[in-house]
């Protein structure tokens, strides 16, 4: 089951942009996992590979809409022609404090269910782990948690209930029987729309498996070292990314020496075998 620790772990500036994110999500879990079908390790660990990758590991947590018209016409460029093309058609003019709401009620007006001629597409941006976007989103997460999202948007990112529209959001998209089938190019498809990120979500899944479970220490021999090694007190703590460098080295080093192994920095079958023995006695 997810823990605080793994999060901690694994999301370290997890509780940077919502304080106690963290701490809500691991309280929230035991429950809302099988509320919504999420019944095994690995399609909890799907949905938390889903979730790192869209919100940045808890870094973004609400969409980034502090576009200048020279951005905005870089990012839509089928739109804007230019920076005064830009300000012209969004009703805006230089240094408005308005232009970035403006601009995304433009762009994201008339579109996922969003009214035009209303603040709909800068109310409704991208929010929570799996950074739900538009009106409709909005309505049929809604629907299905029975929280006021509508009324009251910044729901979906708060720290209590995060979770519960994420792991909602997952469902509703559809990734379920794709997570269940260990399918991570299908489940990201349906929560994305395309294939945004896909490499970096498979590296997502990797980490979450072995830290739930879904995967033996073997497969992931780095990966499950480097989250070992932390929890048995790693100074500094290392960032568990899977890639084995002179930090993870010296990690072991040190791990060795307290335990009276030959201090030499390899993850020998006897260093695996302490460190095992000391998880087990923690």
């Amino acid at each position: 089951m997810l823990t605080a620790d793994m999060l901690a772990d694994l999301w370290p500036h997890g509780d940077s942009r919502v304080p106690g994110l963290i701490a809500g999500i691991a309280a929230a879990a035991p429950a809302v996992f099988p509320k919504y079908g999420l019944k095994s390790d690995l399609v909890i660990a799907h949905a938390m590979a889903q979730f790192s990758h869209e919100c940045g590991a808890g870094t973004e947590m609400t969409e980034n809409i502090r576009y200048t018209p020279e951005r905005a016409c870089a990012v839509w460029p089928s739109r804007f022609s230019s920076a005064a093309d830009c300000l012209r058609k969004v009703g805006s003019t230089a240094g408005d404090p308005n232009f970035p709401m403006k601009l995304i009620d433009n762009v994201y007006g008339n579109r996922m269910g969003n009214r035009p001629g209303t603040h709909d597409g800068s109310t409704f941006i991208g929010r929570g782990l799996s950074q739900v976007t538009g009106r409709d989103g909005y309505t049929k997460l809604g629907a299905k948690t029975g929280l006021d999202l509508l009324g009251h948007p910044e729901i979906i990112s708060s720290a209590a209930s995060a979770l519960e529209c994420g792991v909602a959001d997952f469902v509703l998209c559809g990734c379920l029987p794709f997570a269940e089938n260990d399918d991570i190019s299908g489940v990201t498809f349906h929560l994305n729309g395309g294939h945004i990120g896909e490499a970096e979500r498979t590296a997502w899944l990797k980490r979450w498996k072995v830290a739930l479970g879904s995967a033996s220490p073997q497969a992931h021999g780095t990966v499950w070292l480097q989250m070992s090694l932390n929890k048995l007190g790693a100074d500094p703590a290392l960032v568990p990314d899977g890639s084995f460098g002179p930090l993870t080295a010296a990690a072991i080093r040190a791990f060795q020496a307290s335990h009276g192994l030959q201090a030499d920095g390899r993850a020998t079958p006897e260093t695996i075998a302490a460190i095992e023995a000391a998880l087990n006695a923690t």
